[in-house]
């Protein structure tokens, strides 16, 4: 038991360092990420734009594709079954999988990549945006993920990154002079907004699934602490018994030997 213990409590406390680490840098994500939406949505809803009909307007008949963020690592069962949820919820969107764990593809699965390998092939999910961008292929771009919300909660979320959201009012600042083909210019925008929202959702997700395990692991180390406490109670309840046995004994003795003297 001592051994599962001390291996427990390494899982837990490595666990904990890798929820700072990956809170740390989710958290400069989210700021720039604040930023980089503001802009474009000064860029992509500017009055003058929308007058001139330059706006990206997706169109509602086309299919939607779903981008789902998974974990491939150990204790995270729940955390992933939130994930297939999602998938199986909507079966006719196109869908692009991170993560070995979810076994679920079809023909609607444009790509499939191991978490592990998110970043070295990241550059084929990006291809895949930029062209699904230049073509206006979808009416919809959707990121699924857990999110982290706290040292002591996390949730599943799913995040709208196309169309950017509107917030109700078009934007009346400065205008824009461009010296280029200006929907593609837009599109080229959008296309860079989306892939840093996924990198700073896996990377959100990342912070997650390790207070996912930090907790199972803690819950572990819980339940072994009281499995110990119950083995030293049934410990001394025999050593008291043994000892009461003994006492009892000792006393038959005396008791016969003062009859015998008797």
């Amino acid at each position: 038991m001592g051994s599962i213990k001390n291996v427990v409590k390494v899982m837990n406390f490595h666990s904990l360092l890798r929820v700072d680490k990956a809170r740390k840098r989710a958290e400069n994500y989210l700021k720039v990420g604040n930023e980089i939406t503001a802009i474009l949505s000064e860029i992509l809803y500017n009055k003058n734009l929308v007058l001139d009909k330059q706006v990206l307007i997706p169109d509602k008949d086309m299919p939607i594709l779903d981008i789902y963020v998974a974990n491939d690592y150990g204790y995270c069962g729940d955390f992933n079954s939130s994930v297939r949820r999602a998938i199986l919820k909507n079966p006719s969107n196109d869908k692009i999988i991170i993560g070995k764990k979810i076994v679920y593809k079809d023909d609607k699965t444009v790509l499939k990549i191991e978490k592990d390998d998110f970043e070295k092939r990241f550059v084929e999910i990006q291809h895949y945006i930029e062209k699904s961008l230049l073509d206006m292929s979808y009416s919809e771009i959707n990121i699924y993920y857990n999110h982290y919300y706290s040292s002591t909660t996390f949730g599943f979320k799913r995040v709208k990154v196309f169309p950017i959201e509107f917030s109700g009012e078009y934007y009346e600042g400065n205008d824009f002079i461009a010296e280029t083909d200006l929907q593609k210019m837009l599109k080229s925008l959008v296309s860079f907004y989306i892939c840093y929202q996924l990198k700073m959702c896996e990377c959100i997700s990342e912070a997650a699934e390790n207070l996912n395990r930090n907790q199972i692991t803690r819950m572990a180390l819980d339940r072994i602490e009281e499995q110990e406490e119950e083995e030293r109670n049934a410990m001394l309840r025999k050593k008291n018994e043994k000892a009461c046995f003994e006492n009892v004994e000792n006393f038959k003795k005396v008791v016969s030997i003062g009859d015998a003297n008797d």
